[in-house]
């Protein structure tokens, strides 16, 4: 027996287990993504090249209630179960609660911890060492369902961004992790485990206040700020009243004996900054709203500091 499965996700990641769940023999009546934009959608093409019926909605919900004509269409689909993969949209309960296998949401991180939807550069930016995927069952709290498969056991090492946490470490485990969980729901031997909530954290988005350096901190954590924010929305400092944010960070060997978030030069291409107790080197930079740009062409100079 195969389940029949309405998939919500995005990007690389939900085109990636919409294939594998379909080469598993599971049968995907409907696939929902993201609305139409400028840059096209993963997940929406394969649904397109293979057929799939495809259902783009901008919301889900009107006045805080769930659009009646979207719930009918999801529940003319006689999906068994569904499959939630980087999803950042919240789904009314006559969705995640319609399939008789409930629904099944990946989330990067060992919950209960890192709850919310900036798991991945706060695992970082707060010094974890240890990161992980879950496959739980959303309710109507935020990550707070019942967890049916957890994988950890991921090294988060010093030179470690956002991105090559999520990329290289969590991809690819969460892709096993979700086939995984569609299996025991469609084998009738899922077990799910209600998550401890003394261990419970929740951290919300990184948004421009939060990415904000703060040269007061230890050299130490500005490290772990500036990958934590990277690719996005990149840690960032002042420069004359323009934001500059950096990117490819990490720690460099050198005293920390000039005064926080000035320019001490160019080493290899990298710039050098002075941090409370210890440097950093940057290898790319933005200025204002201009592009990524490596360190080396920024333009900035020895004894600047920034703010």
């Amino acid at each position: 027996m195969a389940q029949r499965i309405a998939f919500f996700g995005q990007a690389p990641f939900g085109r990636d287990v919409l294939m594998r769940l379909a080469d598993a023999g599971h049968t995907i009546v409907g696939v929902y993504a993201p609305p139409e934009s400028r840059r096209p959608d993963p997940l929406a093409e394969e649904a397109q090249k293979c057929g799939l019926p495809l259902f783009r909605p901008k919301r889900f919900r009107r006045a805080g209630a769930a659009i009646p004509e979207l719930v009918s269409e999801y529940r003319g689909l006689g999906a068994t179960l569904n499959v939630l993969a980087f999803v950042t949209v919240i789904l009314p309960p006559e969705i995640i609660d319609g399939a008789p296998g409930g629904s099944l949401c990946f989330h990067p991180s060992l919950l209960p911890r890192y709850r919310g939807g900036a798991a991945l550069a706060w695992q970082i930016m707060l010094g974890e060492r240890e990161s992980g995927v879950t496959v739980f069952q959303p309710d109507e709290g935020v990550d707070t369902g019942p967890i049916l498969v957890q994988k950890g056991g991921v090294e988060i090492e010093a030179g470690d961004t956002a991105g090559s946490l999520y990329f290289q470490k969590l991809y690819p485990l969460g892709v096993e992790a979700v086939v995984e969980a569609a299996a025991a729901v469609d084998a009738g031997t899922a077990a799910y485990q209600p998550q401890d909530e003394s261990r419970a954290s929740f951290q919300g988005l990184v948004g421009e206040a939060e990415a904000r350096l703060d040269w007061s901190r230890e050299a130490v954590e500005i490290d772990r700020w500036i990958r934590g924010c990277d690719p996005q929305p990149g840690a960032w400092a002042e420069r004359g009243g323009e934001p500059v944010r950096l990117f490819d960070g990490r720690l460099a060997p050198g005293p920390g004996d000039a005064p926080p978030g000035t320019v001490l030069g160019l080493e290899e291409g990298r710039l050098v900054l002075a941090a409370r107790g210890g440097q950093i080197s940057v290898g790319r930079l933005r200025l204002g709203a201009g592009p990524k740009q490596p360190a080396a062409e920024a333009g900035l100079e020895a004894g600047e500091r920034l703010a």
